[in-house]
């Protein structure tokens, strides 16, 4: 058929303006009448359709078996799902005796043909909010890092809150809601959740679920309607999911280069500030102002803050240490074989023994570690003297030269010189580095200055109280003349001192 629009042109022109029969045209343009109808029923080529599909003989048998496997890969985790390899191994093994390009090509075709579903545009009532998770990388104290970063989205406003941290647990789930709750000044009425471990303790249905005991006081806390997705349908949360790239893509690159989560946190704080004076396609406000018809439609802050602390009772060991999320922690060692409480928040490890705060660490986010307080294992070291040198819990201590130099002299100058350094350790107990420091300065001049002297230093000293008299109801007194002291006695003895 005639493919050159030209010379089809020519040939319509001919016959249906200037009144060639076609005859003629067949004979003038040598084409079969067939080919000349065609030209003259369609201005442009219909182009070439094939009214039967091709069999596949190698292929064709194996069809059905295809497409189980492909059925059986929207079951799967994504990471776990068959590969065209994998399958072509499938069938090779049950008898196929194709090449792998025949079952890529016939993959590739089925996956086209397959229909793609359609989603429906949804409402966006004010008040209601998304929770998501996102990963990235950050440069934290010098080291490239892995974190975990906490997003909550308005669906109405697109207002978002964003808070990272070492990864997700409980505590962290409670203390970024508190924080999000916090920015934004009111409680959603209504969040949507997939179905994280952190929230969902069992799946009884579509929507139906059985909330773990950290997330059930949250929800008792500020009162919202939790919501979850049904299972692998992450569309229905599509707002934050798009938060979460966005926060990603704008917040996080180039990789932000921080000392601490603190300085981090910081930073995505004041970024989610930034973001309120946006205005999205299709709106007519900036975010902050959408966020007003939220506000109306939350709930209030309740009075009481969230304890987000995770607690957990244990028993000291007799190391004196106490096991939370695989790690060791100190306590002071008269402590030891003693029942304890732990209340971690994301960040801190409080210790309570009868209510009373008995040790603070700093949380640490890596496995099977033990942390230390030296000034824990003190007493112990006082009653043992001999284990200084060797004590685990004072290997990594970094104490100034003033202390390593006054140990040096007190050993030197005295048998118990060891037990009396102990003992000036021991003043950290009440006092702070820098203040011991500075008395053990002061009595550089002294040999081997004792526990007991430096203390004298730490003692701050007592002004004496300054008394006034008062005349009042003693106005006589006022024109009382007293003579001045005579000095005479005085000048007589510093002169017999000299003589």
């Amino acid at each position: 058929m005639y493919t050159d629009m030209e010379h089809r042109t020519e040939i319509r022109r001919a016959v249906l303006v200037d009144g060639l029969s076609k005859r003629q045209a067949c004979l003038q343009f040598n084409i079969h009448f067939n080919t000349l109808q065609k030209i003259l029923d369609h201005p442009a080529p219909p182009g070439y359709q094939r009214v039967a599909k091709l069999g596949r003989p190698v292929i064709g048998p194996w069809l059905d078996r295809l497409r189980e496997l492909l059925e059986d890969n929207r079951q799967l985790p994504r990471k776990q799902r068959y590969t065209v390899k994998r399958m072509w191994d499938v069938l090779k093994d049950e008898g196929f005796a194709g090449g792998y390009t025949t079952v890529r090509d016939t993959v590739r075709q089925m996956r086209a043909e397959a229909p793609k579903e359609v989603f429906m545009p949804l409402t966006q009532p004010p008040g209601e909010a998304q929770v998501d998770f996102g990963y990235a990388l950050a440069c934290i104290g010098g080291q490239l890092t892995k974190i975990t970063f906490f997003v909550m989205s308005m669906v109405h406003s697109d207002a978002m809150f964003v808070m990272a941290f070492p990864r997700e647990c409980t505590e962290v789930f409670g203390e970024a809601h508190a924080a999000a709750f916090s920015f934004f000044g009111f409680v959603p009425k209504r969040i949507s959740y997939d179905n994280t471990r952190v929230a969902v303790a069992k799946i009884l249905g579509a929507h139906a679920r059985k909330l773990t005991i950290g997330f059930g006081r949250l929800v008792s806390h500020y009162l919202f309607e939790p919501h979850f997705c049904r299972v692998r349908r992450a569309n229905e949360k599509g707002v934050v999911e798009g938060t979460v790239r966005y926060s990603r893509q704008n917040f996080m690159v180039p990789v932000p280069q921080v000392a601490d989560y603190a300085e981090l946190n910081a930073y995505l704080l004041e970024c989610c500030r930034s973001d309120m004076t946006r205005r999205l396609r299709g709106k007519t406000l900036p975010k902050r102002e959408l966020l007003k018809d939220d506000r109306i439609a939350g709930l209030l802050l309740p009075k009481s803050s969230f304890d987000s602390r995770k607690l957990v009772s244990t028993t000291a060991n007799s190391e004196a240490l106490v096991r939370f999320d695989t790690n060791d922690y100190s306590v002071p060692v008269e402590h030891g074989h003693k029942p304890v409480v732990l209340k971690a928040s994301a960040d801190t490890v409080f210790v309570y023994h009868q209510g009373r705060e008995i040790a603070r660490h700093g949380r640490c986010w890596l496995k099977e570690k033990q942390i230390f307080e030296p000034l824990h294992y003190l007493r112990l070291l006082e009653r043992k003297p001999g284990s200084l040198d060797h004590a685990r819990p004072l290997a990594d201590w970094c104490l100034p030269e003033e202390l390593h130099r006054l140990r040096r002299r007190l050993e030197a100058h005295r048998d118990d010189g060891t037990r009396e350094y102990i003992r000036v350790l021991m003043l950290l107990q009440k006092y702070s580095m820098a203040r011991l420091v500075r008395a053990i300065r002061r009595l550089d001049c002294v040999i081997a200055p004792t526990a007991d002297a430096i203390r004298q230093w730490l003692i701050p000293a007592q002004r004496p109280e300054l008394l006034t008299f008062s005349l009042d109801g003693r106005e006589h007194l006022a024109g009382v003349k007293v003579a001045g002291p005579d000095l005479q006695g005085y000048r007589k003895l510093q002169e017999a001192a000299h003589v």
